[in-house]
């Protein structure tokens, strides 16, 4: 049986106020719907499967979201370690239809039981202080970014909002989305994906581009919200060298871009930006 596609926007009645008058219109709600993510993989000699995260995610781009996910989080090296993703199909309940995603993992690969027990019940939370946080991503290999490149001009830097705004269609009918894109620093839109969770939106990027890293290295990832220390962690997993952000960052996203040898904008927005972090990629 084939997965059809679940819709990314749902149409509701709604009662709309305006100009001192209340009446009744049409309207488009972003869906949001859970999503399990199911790992296959051998452990012990043993064909062994496991939860590994439940999200609250906008339809589509499932198995990008999944695979960027797994990426992120270090559980996962490369798309090459997947072996297959899919739907899963043998379902309990009817709700659960198109909401679970199971990925298998070549034989090869090692997975850590404790990480992943520990990352499926924070489920993209830090459940830790700061300094835990900054030390278990030191632990997971993550690299020191080359501080000379790229190069970005200000006007440039100040034009990507509006591209960004241009491309989010799901936004555009329902204003409850955020979005996360890679530009280079031309300011050329790469690619964009939306979601109900900005941590999603970002995964899915993320997973998009997997089959050619290299583009990473030479791009800007722009974010619809907020800074976080999860953002930036996905961020730098991928080895994205500039972040910017329409609203403010974290203390912590802020430590943690220091440390690695981020730039990190935000605040991008009416004309202007702050840069927290590694300033020269920025030429104004």
């Amino acid at each position: 049986m084939s997965h059809q596609p679940k819709p990314s926007v749902f149409p509701a009645n709604i009662n709309k106020y305006q100009a001192g008058e209340l009446a009744q219109s049409p309207d488009l709600l972003a869906v949001e719907e859970p999503l399990e993510i199911q790992l296959n993989f051998i452990a012990n000699d043993e064909i062994t499967e496991r939860k590994v995260s439940v999200t609250m995610r906008t339809p589509g781009h499932d198995f990008e979201l999944a695979t960027g996910f797994l990426f992120s989080e270090g559980l996962i090296k490369s798309p090459k370690d997947i072996i297959r993703i899919r739907h899963c199909e043998s379902i309990k309940k009817p709700e659960e239809q198109g909401n679970v995603v199971k990925v298998t993992l070549r034989p090869h690969v090692k997975v850590d039981l404790q990480r992943l027990e520990r990352q499926f019940y924070t489920n993209s939370s830090c459940g830790v202080c700061g300094k835990t946080s900054i030390e278990a991503i030191q632990l997971t290999g993550c690299p020191n970014l080359p501080i000379d490149a790229p190069k970005i001009t200000a006007d440039i830097l100040l034009g990507l909002p509006a591209s960004l705004r241009n491309q989010q269609m799901v936004f555009e009918h329902t204003g409850g989305l955020h979005a996360a894109a890679l530009f280079d620093n031309k300011g050329h839109l790469l690619a964009m994906r939306e979601d109900v969770g900005r941590h999603n939106a970002m995964d899915k990027l993320i997973g998009s581009q997997l089959d050619n890293t290299e583009v990473f290295h030479s791009s800007i990832a722009l974010l619809s919200g907020r800074l976080s220390f999860e953002l930036v962690q996905k961020a730098l997993t991928a080895e994205i060298p500039i972040v910017a952000a329409v609203g403010a960052p974290s203390s912590l996203a802020v430590q943690l871009a220091q440390n690695y040898g981020m730039t990190l904008v935000g605040f991008l927005r009416n004309e202007r930006f702050n840069i927290y972090t590694h300033p020269t990629r920025v030429q104004v």
